[in-house]
Formats: C-alpha cells, sequence, structure tokens
C-alpha cells in the first residue's frame, strides 16, 4: 500500500541530484592543501596552485567578484604577494601568529569538465590567536588534473556569517 507520505518522499529524493563521490586522491590533496595551511608552511601551499589561480572570498554567497566588495579575491600575482608577506613573520595582524585546525567534510563532486574537477565541501576553522574563533562554511575547489598530479586552480570560501561583521582574514582560511 502506497501512503501519500511514501510517494512524497519518493518523489523528493527523485528529485534531489545524485550524489557524486570525490576520488580519493582529489579528497587527499584537498585535505593536503587545510593542512598545509593550518601548519602556516605557505610556500608549500602556493606550490600546489596553478599559474590561472583565483582565491575568493566573497562577502555573499551570490556576488560578483568584479562589481562587488570581496573579503578576498586574489589572482595568482596577488597570491604570491600574500604568502611572501606571511612568511616575513612579521606582519603585524599575526603577532602573534594564528595556531588553526580545520575539520573538512561532505565533499562531492560538482562538476567534471575535461581535466578539471570542481568540488565542494564544509569546513569548520578553529583558530587560536588571542581567544578561539571558529570559522565555518564552504568551499569550492577547482582542481585541475595532469601527468603532474593536481593543481589548485580556484578556491571559493563561503563563509557561513560572510554577509555580517568578520574579523581579521590576517591568514589563509
Amino acid at each position: 500500500m502506497t501512503t501519500m507520505a511514501n510517494t512524497e518522499a519518493e518523489a523528493s529524493a527523485a528529485a534531489r541530484p545524485a550524489f557524486t563521490p570525490v576520488d580519493p586522491e582529489l579528497a587527499a590533496f584537498i585535505y593536503l592543501e587545510a593542512r598545509l595551511a593550518d601548519e602556516s608552511r605557505y610556500s608549500e601551499w602556493e606550490a600546489l596552485w596553478d599559474d590561472d589561480a583565483c582565491y575568493w572570498v566573497p562577502m555573499r554567497e551570490d556576488d560578483d567578484p568584479r562589481r562587488n566588495l570581496s573579503y578576498i579575491y586574489d589572482n595568482r600575482r596577488r597570491l604570491h604577494s600574500r604568502i611572501a608577506q606571511l612568511n616575513t613573520g612579521s606582519r603585524h595582524a599575526q603577532t602573534p601568529p594564528s595556531r588553526m585546525r580545520r575539520t573538512v567534510s561532505n565533499l562531492e563532486v560538482l562538476a567534471h569538465d575535461g581535466d578539471t574537477v570542481t568540488i565542494g565541501s564544509n569546513f569548520a576553522l578553529h583558530e587560536y590567536r588571542h581567544e578561539l574563533t571558529v570559522w565555518a562554511g564552504r568551499y569550492v575547489h577547482r582542481i585541475r588534473t595532469g601527468p603532474n598530479g593536481p593543481r589548485l586552480v580556484a578556491k571559493t570560501v563561503h563563509l557561513v556569517n560572510g554577509h555580517g561583521a568578520v574579523p581579521t582574514l590576517a591568514f589563509l582560511i
């Protein structure tokens, strides 16, 4: 016997897009990227990026970086400059430096276009500087695969509280 509740549940399940799991090599790459950022191994973190890189932290999920202000919108050159500043160890906004640990979860393939895979995931980042701050949100990584291994093409960070007051982002989120 089919009930209305069963029919609604089946229709809801059919309307949801299928979950596509992430290749273990790409998941390991995302975990490595997070660990290098947590451990302030900035030069190694930067080496994961391809030449046409874009690192973006918008204020709102629907923003257009060409028309709206962003917390971070770095091309490869600006990313290199940011890393150089962090590597000096004398960046005022990071004195003392943040101690960080993040958890990345719910990885799923959002798109696959030739040699580029787009992966979405959730994260929680615990930062301790003078007090504990918890950052949370959604990552969207675009990763190019090739004979030399995966390379990061783009990383977008959608903060849960991005539209509100956000403390300084003087580190890599």
